[in-house]
């Protein structure tokens, strides 16, 4: 039984590792390329995405014209940026593969299949964390900071480069942090982790996703607890998904 499992491990030398992580990243540069040209034939409407949650907040239909550049190329800097993460987003199926296809290298055959599933599943949640962030997120937080202020009698003057940055930077860590049940569904399966372990780490998580919220996002309150009890459902979600995992596992045995 367990030379039959050896030989179910796919053996790689170093150099061999190092050759697949070269093609994988390879393959993922191409698709990131391609998903960029994509993404600058429709920049200006991608801009007008992410410009919608300043509309929202401050009922204004042409909100681009209040949001001032201050550099020569800051425009043309930031356009390209759009493009450049709107272009992970849409390719994001394709470079989760890359990720998990170079992951299960090293993993057993009847661990492999999990790749089949992980990938898809990653790039779909990896999509509706941007999504959730933009279309409720993102919203509540500009109307927090527009009305804050107002309450110090400033005018939210922001510039083009600041307030891009901040979205793209809070789509892509929303994004980012909805992986966390892939990772612990994973971690489980691996036997890094047992069910258990992770029931009694509750409070402790609690702990830790308040604390990489406050981290991850800007110091309002909003932003913050939009983060972190998405994140808190996710971490219970994934410990369900264990629990079913392992009961089908001892059905079958």
């Amino acid at each position: 039984m367990g030379k039959n499992r050896h030989e179910d491990l796919k053996t790689m030398s170093l150099g061999d590792h190092l050759e697949e992580l070269r093609a994988r990243l390879i393959l993922t540069l191409l698709g990131l390329f391609a998903g960029l040209i994509f993404c600058l034939f429709f920049g200006k409407f991608l801009i007008g995405l992410l410009a919608a949650p300043f509309e929202k907040a401050t009922n204004s239909p042409d909100v681009l014209r209040h949001l001032q550049t201050i550099q020569p190329a800051e425009g043309f800097i930031v356009y390209i940026k759009v493009c450049l993460v709107f272009g992970l987003l849409i390719t994001s199926p394709w470079v989760f593969w890359q990720i998990w296809a170079f992951v299960s290298s090293g993993l057993y055959r009847h661990e492999r299949k999990f790749v089949y599933t992980a990938a898809p599943i990653s790039a779909l949640l990896f999509i509706a964390g941007a999504i959730f962030f933009l279309v409720i997120i993102a919203p509540l937080a500009m109307g927090f900071f527009i009305k804050f202020n107002e309450r110090l009698s400033l005018a939210s003057n922001w510039t083009f480069q600041s307030y891009i940055n901040m979205v793209l930077a809070l789509t892509l860590v929303f994004g980012a942090a909805f992986q966390m049940p892939i990772a612990i569904v994973f971690a489980q399966m691996m036997g890094l982790v047992s069910i258990q372990a992770l029931g009694r780490a509750r409070k402790f998580v609690i702990l830790g996703l308040v604390i990489a919220a406050a981290m991850a996002t800007p110091p309002d309150p909003i932003s913050q607890l939009a983060l972190a009890v998405p994140l808190y459902v996710l971490f219970e979600g994934s410990i369900l998904i264990c629990r079913f995992l392992q009961w089908r596992k001892s059905k079958s045995l």
